[in-house]
């Protein structure tokens, strides 16, 4: 594609932009298997997979199917103001000081004592990183980010970004943006939305979400316990899962727990309703394992209420740094099958880790996460090859949320392999919006259908939101060499192209 010639003012910042990263950013070369760190649909920074090769990395990788490299091919439907914007954003984004320096600031207290600094660190944050990882403040701005995704043959998950609520009001008030999250969905372009995302922590209040997870915990240790407010689930642990946070027997809920459990699931309920109204799907979260067994609980249980007829709606999440993922993941798909319930699963490595090991630690027990990056990518790879196969098997279906790019590989293999044709409604490949775009456009290119995660909110929700994502995960801002070094080399193409163009 001929680029368009630039006027000289933008001609010049770009000239500016790209001699300061040659300066200041390694020339190594790219390397494919590197990655990148998300918010909570992601991972840590990766290294490249070492063997030994698990089961999903049987097949030979041949560089036809997904290819990275083009840069001109990738970018070829960002326009270069665009391009060069999302580069100084990650730019900047690589600078732990001032990453660090803008954390500090947002946490502290004068955040909420000087107005002044307050408004001023808002507009910085708006106009710089907000813009770049998140799709706008309203639904309206997130459905025109939608279009523009949809326009370069991406699709979107659209994330209402807010959790963390302590009261049944909150729990409304954000059901309502919930509901309008699917409502919008449905006047965007047909299949421009790929599902709409929920945390349960948004819906039900934290504490009781909290109080559930130890009632489940000690079920699963005294099967004979009896929680009478309990529905048909899935299991919910497997032998190795951890259960270290309910130490004693916990009391049971009272009527007025009981009664806001019984609210918490009825939110779901709804939208679940209203997303199968939408033919859209919805998927539930994971967050940190204190809570994940009323998640999946709640899940579970709005899955067999509402996945019907070969068309799985509610989707659970699966965070493969967990030792007991795989386990999990074999029983309750095991169990669905046996219910005739079609299920969705949003695979990702996970997000939680420091939290996950200081708790373990702090309690006297090993942490929940594996014990190295390669045990993990392993854990991933193989629950993305048991659900490929599941896809080809019967109506589940899978979501597979990675920024590793030899992940991405091994998986696109094996779903050819596997006759799970391009475009195939029940696979769908997912990353952040924002970050890792040379994945996502490369196996876009490929024929798979692929989404971009994207939060939207008032700015002072979705910054504390993006916050706890970097706190938990240090490599939450940090972009990978292949994006960087690959959007570099496409600047400097159209800078030559351009000055060419402009001597001629």
């Amino acid at each position: 594609m001929a680029p368009k010639l630039l006027p000289p003012k933008q001609l010049q910042n770009l000239r500016f932009f790209f001699t300061r990263s040659l300066r200041t950013s390694s020339s190594s070369s790219i390397s494919t298997s590197a990655a990148v760190s998300p918010l909570n649909l992601a991972e840590r920074p990766e290294p490249a997979i070492q063997k030994p090769l698990t089961a999903i990395q049987d097949h030979a990788k041949p560089s036809s199917i997904l290819d990275i490299h083009d840069h001109q091919k990738l970018f070829s439907n960002v326009p270069t103001s665009k391009l060069l914007h999302a580069s100084s954003n990650l730019y900047l984004a690589s600078i732990s000081p001032m990453v660090d320096f803008g954390m500090w600031v947002m946490n502290s207290r004068l955040m909420e004592t000087d107005n002044i600094l307050r408004a001023a660190m808002m507009k910085t944050v708006r106009h710089t990183f907000f813009e770049h990882f998140c799709a706008g403040e309203d639904v309206v701005e997130a459905g025109r980010c939608i279009k523009k995704v949809n326009e370069s043959g991406l699709r979107g998950m659209l994330v209402f970004a807010v959790e963390y609520t302590g009261d049944n009001d909150a729990c409304d008030q954000n059901l309502k943006g919930f509901l309008d999250t699917v409502q919008s969905a449905m006047s965007l372009p047909p299949s421009s939305v790929s599902s709409v995302v929920v945390k349960i922590t948004a819906i039900c209040p934290l504490s009781l979400l909290e109080r559930v997870s130890d009632l489940l915990r000690w079920q699963q240790r005294h099967p004979s316990f009896n929680l009478p407010w309990k529905q048909n689930s899935f299991p919910l642990f497997s032998d190795s899962s951890p259960l270290y946070h309910t130490i004693e027997k916990p009391e049971p809920l009272t009527p007025q727990e009981e009664h806001d459990l019984q609210l918490g699931q009825e939110r779901l309920w709804k939208l679940s309703e209203k997303s199968v109204q939408a033919n859209i799907p919805l998927t539930v979260d994971a967050e940190n394992t204190a809570i994940q067994p009323a998640i999946d609980y709640l899940t579970y249980s709005a899955a067999i209420k509402y996945n019907k007829d070969d068309n799985p709606i509610v989707y659970g999440t699966i965070q493969a740094y967990l030792k007991d993922a795989k386990e999990r993941l074999l029983l309750a798909t095991k169990a669905a099958d046996k219910m005739r319930v079609p299920m969705g699963f949003k695979v990702v490595r996970g997000a939680y880790m420091s939290r996950e090991s200081k708790l373990a630690s702090a309690l006297g027990y090993d942490s929940p996460i594996h014990n190295s990056i390669q045990e993990t990518h392993a854990c991933y790879n193989d629950c993305a090859s048991f659900m490929l196969e599941k896809i080809t098997n019967r109506s589940d279906a899978v979501i597979l949320a990675t920024h590793n790019v030899e992940s991405g590989r091994l998986a696109a293999k094996k779903a050819l392999d596997l006759g799970i044709g391009r475009g195939n409604p029940k696979l769908e490949f997912a990353q952040l919006y924002g970050m890792s775009d040379s994945l996502s456009f490369g196996l876009s290119n490929a024929g798979f259908l692929v989404s971009k995660y994207m939060p939207y909110g008032p700015v002072d929700k979705v910054i504390p939101y993006l916050l706890r994502r970097a706190e938990e995960n240090r490599g939450l801002l940090s972009t990978s060499s292949i994006d960087k070094e690959l959007m570099r080399k496409e600047l400097k193409r159209r800078l030559k192209a351009a000055i060419f163009r402009s001597e001629s």
